[in-house]
């Protein structure tokens, strides 16, 4: 297409193959455009109820139709819609209705035309009814039966039957034709017959017809004379035959003549084409897809014995009419250019064109300069009247075209079809086009730019496309804003802004990952996915199985909950590709992974028996099932015989995994069956199907018994036993065994008796003598293999010696070495089992005379004469004695071995505690070993001066206490507020036992100096109480006075220690300590102890166990107690581990209790001087009986952190006077009764309290939790300062 003067723009039409659509405005008036048409012909079969001939168009304003039929006006009998040109026939008017039909669109600005439609209207083929002569050849003629098969629009199939429906034989003789009708290229006699009958098949109308059956009648008066071919098909000696390119080719040669002739094709002047191809027997030459290089002349020659003939086709190949370059294009020009429009077409023979406008014949008029040059129309200097629809139509013989071709001559200023403020996204990296559609006349021209710069866009990125579009190849962030599209043209400008927002890629962080998943369990699949927040709602995330969009939540198989794909019960068919797809708005990321589902192997299949050397050995084979992505380890063969256990399967052989064959050794008598199944890592498989039965016959044993054992349960007989043979191992019937025995060395003649059972008992023999021992199967069709010989014994006794010479070597406290001169063989009289050595604890040698009986013995088997006998007690006296023995029993004991163990190291202190800590002093106070091992010669105490910054050891000093019955000793000179670490150990003569540790600091000055307002604070709280001892109403015994101050209990894992203060005239007390285990209620009493004692001690307590203790004196017993605790012991594990931690927070505790102590004792002293009392006194009578038990319990209050107040605790001070001549203040005074003036009165809360049971407190003054306790108990934790014995240092 050429330019004239202005620019011309394209206009599309749609619709049909031919058309493309035109992009205008819908305010702007258009030509019609046809956009469905039907195709010519249009073939109404008989069944069809209706046919519909299209027509419909679009333009503005909306087209009007019009038809024609035949080239006459015609008015549709009914319109499918009156909206367009549409209508239907129906079948009773097919046949009237018979023609070519052309539909005519038009408005105001032209009309647009189809190509004609052709409506044909096929009838029901039928054979004329007609009465055919018999035809009567000679014999060696040719002849020719006609079919004529009626006229129809629709293809038909020819066939030659008989009437019993039987087809006609062809071969090289006897053939078909095209045309229908069937050649004889010579008669035969037994070609006489009276049912030649032409059926004529049409597939499309599903119809079938018949012609009435012929009759050929062959004479004969002689054998047939030879006859010189002729061709009966086609006639004469030269045919032309005219083709359309692309066809097929089908040219045919049907000779007559006796005998039958050859035919041989050949092509002029040149070879044949190769896509040649033969049929019938070469009669048929057939080539397809012709083109021009098919063209030509063919020759057809048929020749026998008599001669030749021949016969030449002219083949032309011509083709239709053909758009050379698509047809003509609708224009759009402006007014005063030139328009050309070219037909430009192309087909053989050559078509003739002819021009409508508006569908009328449009021809040349030189004078309005409308100009029709054959194929082109040229309109010169266009005005606004030239627009209108032309129509091209290009016709041959063949068929023909036809183009509506709109013209728009018109000036129009730019129109941007596209949206103003249209808003677009990309993602980051991706290319996004802007739009920017725009119609005017003359074409305007196109510019983009940066709205807030009006700059014009540039960059390699930014292309402007053919309809100019703005495309950005890969969008950055800084691509984001308004972008401005104009259009500007000789009749006007015209602009829009598009909005471009560039967001962050959906990325998948977190992709799939390949897995093995073993059938039956559940799968995950993750897939985290990140992606721009604002398309938050259009972001989703799809699963994808080898393609196909898995339906989530599928019988609940499928679930997608927080990026994660899970499959429930995954089976074999869940193996695949599984793809996540992350898909937002913009774009969408993907990945895959590869899920592969392992199961267990599929059954084996195809199972064979084949006998190697009899059908006792025989060959299994078979192949192996699918192994479901796990290799096969192993096939398991397994059988079922019918007749002693039918129905049940079991385990013959195991077989590799790469095998899939086996050699089976089978017992005789059986009827078997077998299968084979596979195992895999996943687990074993389905068994296969069953074999055939298999019966083996009888035969002898293949096997003796095993697991022959002699026993002797008596001495003067040898019980024999064997596992007998399983039932399926008998191979036949009547199975027994024939037991043979001798004496080993003695007897040459074996002694044989046959039995049916699996035991035999030989009497009267002598005692433990060697037999040999052998056993054979048998059956009734024979004996088993010959058996192996086994020795045996007869039955055994007891021993009848003692070991002699039996020594005692102590090898420490606990172990001992003991040796013996071993018994005669002989003596033993059976097989040695070995020797017991037992031992009798008679007496420990730190309580003499007290007898014991505590029996302990150990057996040491085999053949030796000495042992090693651990689990002794240190410091015991023992006898030891040793026998032998065997299966039978014990011999007699030797005599017995007097001796004593050593001393052994004691065991560790119990508890050590401190108290009483001063500037340069600290009372260590302990209880004895509850295990010395010896006699106790005293203590060793280590005391190390700590660094407390860096735990390091300053200073190291040993003290030995040689007291044995010392529990207290008063350190002194000590350095002033510094921690130390005391380890103390109990001795005996044999050494020190392990130590047990304790922190405590010394404190200083400041520590024991309150200051005034500390003082005041002191003076609000209670003192210590006094225990007094209750007195009934009713008792006559003189009362009890105040006994006991400072009563506390101190608790570890599995001790409990109660310690108390005694007045000096209660020193020689008796008192009862009873505690009871909370959890079964029953109490334990301890023996009585000395008031002056100070502490009781209660060992062998569980752990992590509830108690309550009371402390009782004698004559109250039964009714009160002195006082009463409800404690819990501590766990193992933490009492272990605290034990060894620095107990920093414990240290600061002791120092403040310490100056407590202190400051109650000056306390003490000057209340009693403000009464005129002795700082040491006895209370009088009646001061006793005056006293009351004081039970008041003080409220706990929490520890400050710091240590001066810590060391100043408010709970257990009275107020007092710096002056001997002032009163005590405040109503909170204590009441001290006569004989408190040695004691502390110091009753403090325990630190246990305050850590509140089950708390712990770190080093910075806090409570450790070795020290804690339940928040019920009511006794104290304090160190004794009474009058028990004290060392000091």
């Amino acid at each position: 297409m050429r330019r004239a003067r202005g620019l011309q723009l394209l206009l599309l039409l749609a619709g049909t193959s031919w058309a493309i659509s035109v992009n205008i405005p819908p305010e702007i008036e258009q030509h019609p455009t046809i956009i469905t048409q039907t195709s010519s012909p249009i073939i109404a079969l008989p069944y069809d109820n209706s046919v519909t001939i299209k027509c419909e168009a679009a333009g503005n304003p909306p087209p009007q139709y019009r038809w024609t039929k035949d080239g006459v006006d015609f008015t549709p009998p009914e319109l499918l819609d009156p909206t367009t040109g549409t209508f239907v026939v129906h079948n009773k008017q097919l046949a009237q209705y018979q023609g070519k039909y052309r539909c005519y669109a038009f408005n105001k600005l032209g009309t647009a035309m189809t190509e004609e439609t052709q409506l044909i209207a096929s009838s029901t083929p039928k054979f004329p009814k007609e009465a055919l002569d018999p035809m009567v050849v000679q014999e060696g003629e040719p002849f020719v039966l006609s079919c004529n098969p009626p006229a129809s629009v629709v293809p038909c199939q020819i066939h030659w039957m008989s009437i019993n429906l039987q087809h006609i034989p062809q071969d090289e003789r006897v053939a078909m034709g095209i045309d229908g009708n069937l050649y004889f290229s010579h008669a035969l006699q037994n070609d006489s017959r009276r049912d030649y009958t032409c059926v004529a098949a049409f597939n499309t109308i599903r119809t079938i017809v018949q012609k009435s059956p012929m009759t050929v009648v062959v004479q004969s008066d002689a054998a047939p004379k030879h006859t010189k071919p002729r061709i009966l098909l086609p006639s004469g000696v030269q045919t032309e035959v005219v083709l359309l390119k692309g066809k097929e080719l089908a040219l045919e040669c049907l000779p007559g003549g006796y005998p039958t002739p050859t035919v041989e094709w050949m092509k002029m002047g040149e070879s044949l084409p190769e896509r040649i191809k033969y049929d019938n027997f070469g009669k048929l030459l057939t080539v397809s897809n012709v083109d021009e290089g098919v063209q030509g002349k063919y020759m057809c020659k048929a020749q026998n014995v008599e001669g030749e003939e021949v016969h030449y086709f002219d083949v032309i190949v011509e083709e239709p009419p053909q758009w050379q370059s698509g047809p003509p294009q609708s224009q759009l020009s402006v007014i005063g250019s030139d328009v050309h429009i070219r037909c430009a077409v192309s087909g053989k023979p050559v078509p003739d064109i002819t021009w409508r406008k508006n569908g009328e014949i449009f021809t040349d008029d030189p004078v309005k300069q409308k100009r029709v040059l054959e194929d082109t129309v040229v309109l010169r200097n266009a005005s606004p009247d030239d627009s209108a629809v032309y129509q091209c139509e290009a016709s041959n013989p063949h068929g023909t075209l036809l183009a509506n071709v709109n013209i728009m001559v018109m000036n129009m200023a730019p129109l941007i079809l596209t949206t103003d403020l249209l808003e677009y996204g990309v993602v980051r990296g991706g290319d996004i086009v802007l739009n920017c559609t725009v119609f005017g006349s003359p074409p305007p021209s196109i510019s983009w730019a940066r709205a807030e710069t009006l700059a014009d866009v540039e960059g390699e990125r930014f292309l402007v496309l053919t309809n100019k579009s703005l495309q950005i190849i890969s969008a950055e962030k800084a691509d984001s804003g308004e972008y401005a599209c104009v259009a500007s043209s000789s009749e006007g400008k015209s602009t829009i802004i598009a909005r471009l927002d560039v967001k962050d890629q959906t990325k998948i962080m977190t992709p799939p990952q390949d897995m093995q998943v073993v059938s039956g369990t559940a799968a995950q699949l993750t897939c985290q996915a990140q992606f721009d927040e604002s398309l938050r709602n259009s972001f989703e995330v799809t699963w994808m199985k080898d393609d196909v969009e898995i339906p989530l939540n599928f019988e609940e198989k499928y679930s997608l909950t927080h990026e994660k794909l899970q499959i429930l019960n995954v089976n074999l068919s869940d193996q695949g590709v599984y793809t996540c797809i992350a898909r937002t708005s913009l774009d969408m990321d993907n990945a895959s992974a590869l899920m592969t589902v392992l199961d267990v192997p599929d059954a084996p299949a195809y199972l064979e028996i084949s006998e190697l050397q009899g059908p006792q050995n025989i060959s299994l084979s078979w192949a192996p099932g699918a192994d479901h992505n796990s290799p096969v380890t192993e096939f398991v063969v397994e059988f079922e015989e019918s007749q002693w256990d039918p129905g049940r399967w079991k385990e013959l052989k195991k077989v590799s995994g790469n095998l899939a064959t086996t050699d089976l050794i089978l017992h005789g008598h059986l009827n078997y069956q077998f299968r084979v199944y596979a195992a895999n890592t996943v687990g074993p498989g389905p068994p296969s199907e069953p074999t055939p039965r298999h019966k083996t016959p009888p035969a002898a044993p293949d096997r003796n018994p095993e697991n022959i054992k002699i026993q002797g349960h008596l001495p003067h007989q040898m019980e024999i036993s064997w596992e007998p043979l399983l039932p399926i191992e008998h191979n036949g019937p009547g199975l027994e065994y024939k037991v043979s025995y001798r004496r080993l060395g003695l007897d040459d003649q074996w002694k044989e008796h046959l039995v049916k059972r699996h035991s035999f008992v030989v009497r009267n023999t002598s005692t433990f003598v060697p037999y040999e021992i052998k056993i054979q199967s048998r059956n009734s069709d024979g004996w088993g293999p010959e058996p192996k010989v086994i020795t045996g014994y007869s039955g055994e006794d007891v021993p009848t010696a003692a070991p002699r010479d039996v020594a005692v070597e102590v090898i420490n406290t606990t172990v001992l070495k003991v040796s013996w001169t071993p018994v005669a063989l002989a003596t033993v009289r059976g097989h040695l089992g070995g020797y017991n050595v037992h031992w009798l604890k008679k007496r420990s040698l730190l309580n003499p005379s007290k007898l014991l009986d505590e029996r302990q013995s150990l057996s040491f088997p085999g053949k030796r004469n000495h042992a090693i006998v651990p689990g002794l007690e240190p410091f015991s006296e023992y006898s030891l004695t040793v026998n032998v023995f065997n299966k039978k029993g014990n011999g007699p004991k030797s005599d017995p071995v007097i001796f004593s163990t050593p001393e052994g190291v004691p065991g560790q202190v119990p508890i050590l505690t401190t108290s009483n800590v001063q500037e340069d002093s600290i009372l260590l106070v302990w209880g004895p070993p509850s295990e010395t091992k010896g006699i106790l010669i005293g203590y060793l105490l280590q005391y190390l001066l700590i660094n407390e910054s860096s735990l390091e050891v300053l200073e190291s000093r040993e003290r030995n206490i040689t007291a044995s019955d010392t529990t207290q000793w008063q350190l002194r000179g000590l350095k002033e507020g510094s921690m130390y670490r005391f380890q103390l150990r109990a001795c005996t003569r044999a050494g020190c036992g392990p130590p047990r540790a304790q922190e405590s600091h010394t404190v200083t000055a400041e520590d024991l100096s309150p200051t005034p307002a500390e003082a005041s604070v002191q003076s609000s709280r209670n003192c210590s109480r006094s225990l007094l001892s209750p007195s009934p109403a009713n008792a006559t015994q003189p009362p009890l006075v105040a006994a006991l101050f400072n009563i506390s209990s101190y608790v570890s894992d599995t001790y409990a220690k109660i310690s108390w203060t005694a007045t000096q005239e209660r020193h020689n007390l008796e008192l009862y300590v009873a505690y009871m285990n909370n959890r079964d209620g029953m109490w334990q009493i301890a023996e009585a102890v000395n008031s002056s004692q100070s502490f009781h001690l209660i060992d062998g307590l569980e752990p992590g166990t509830v108690y309550t203790v009371r402390l009782m004196s004698k004559r109250l017993f039964d009714n009160a107690s002195i006082y009463e605790d409800v404690f819990q012991t501590q766990g193992q594990g933490v009492a272990s581990s605290q034990r060894d931690t620095s107990t920093r927070g414990w240290l600061i505790g002791t120092m403040c209790a310490v100056a407590l102590l202190t400051l109650v004792v000056v306390i003490a002293c000057f209340v009693r001087r403000n009464k005129g009392g002795k700082y040491s006194g006895t209370p009088q009578p009646a001061q006793r009986q005056d006293m009351q038990l004081m039970e008041q319990v003080k409220e706990k209050e929490d520890l400050h952190p710091d240590v001066e107040s810590q060391g100043m605790n408010d709970d257990t001070f009275c107020e007092y006077s710096d002056s001997e001549e002032k009163p005590l203040k405040g109503g909170s005074l204590c009441s001290l009764t006569a004989n408190d003036g040695m004691e502390d009165n110091l009753s403090r809360d325990s630190l246990v309290d305050y850590a509140d049971g089950g708390r712990e407190f770190d080093e910075d003054g806090s409570f450790i939790g070795e020290y804690s306790g339940p928040k019920q108990r009511r006794g104290s934790v304090s160190e004794p300062n009474g009058h028990s014995l004290v060392a000091q240092a």
